[in-house]
């Protein structure tokens, strides 16, 4: 890779992140499209994002170099398409759009599907987390209910209409605790599963040099 795309890739990333529509006049007409196509590439992005680019220099007069944007893609996707960014790409849940036909894309699909295994599994232990985090919130708040309704319940100026309210709504508290309490128990089994998928899974991995 020559100099001129490292220097400019920076540049080039920086307009990407921004969105190519805030592109203005001065960066359209400046912009090393070579250095533009080589970030694309190696974000996976497919061919027909020169067209966003178009569209977003076609106002300012401004015609993408076509060429040096593909030579620059296709350097990117030599980046792109290596086997350890396929199960990177994976593992944090990222999408492939079928980029890497004439890149090792055998390989790279093997490895992006390991990876996505890896996020899978990792999520479903963070959802069990969530979820048990959550259930356990509502299982605190329900404590705070019921403190409030029984200060209530042995009040001097409650009548015994009231009374007989809040017994009703005590109870269904109570249920709605009891229903809690056992989706959490169910929520911790789960986990402690998914727990045990999660490291087996690490452990092949390492064995197998990821």
């Amino acid at each position: 890779m020559n100099k001129r795309i490292i220097q400019s890739s920076l540049i080039a990333a920086a307009l990407l992140i921004s969105g190519c529509a805030t592109m203005s006049g001065d960066e359209c007409m400046t912009s090393d499209w070579r250095a533009i196509g080589f970030e694309d590439g190696s974000r996976g992005y497919a061919a027909s994002r020169i067209s966003s680019h178009r569209k977003a220099c076609a106002k300012h007069g401004v015609t993408p170099d076509l060429q040096a944007y593909q030579e620059g893609r296709n350097e990117g996707l030599y980046q792109y398409c290596r086997p350890s960014n396929g199960f990177n790409v994976g593992a944090n849940g990222g999408s492939y759009n079928g980029v890497c036909a004439d890149h090792n894309e055998f390989q790279f699909i093997d490895a992006f599907n390991t990876g996505r295994q890896l996020y899978t599994l990792r999520s479903r232990v963070n959802n069990a987390d969530f979820q048990i985090s959550a259930k356990t919130h509502e299982l605190e708040e329900n404590a705070e209910r019921i403190r409030v309704k029984e200060a209530a319940l042995i009040a001097e100026e409650t009548t015994v209409q009231d009374r007989v309210l809040i017994l009703a709504d005590l109870k269904d508290l109570s249920e709605e605790n009891g229903q809690l309490e056992a989706e959490i128990d169910q929520l911790i089994a789960d986990r402690a599963y998914h727990e045990a998928e999660l490291a087996a899974f690490e452990a092949m991995l390492s064995d197998s040099g990821y």
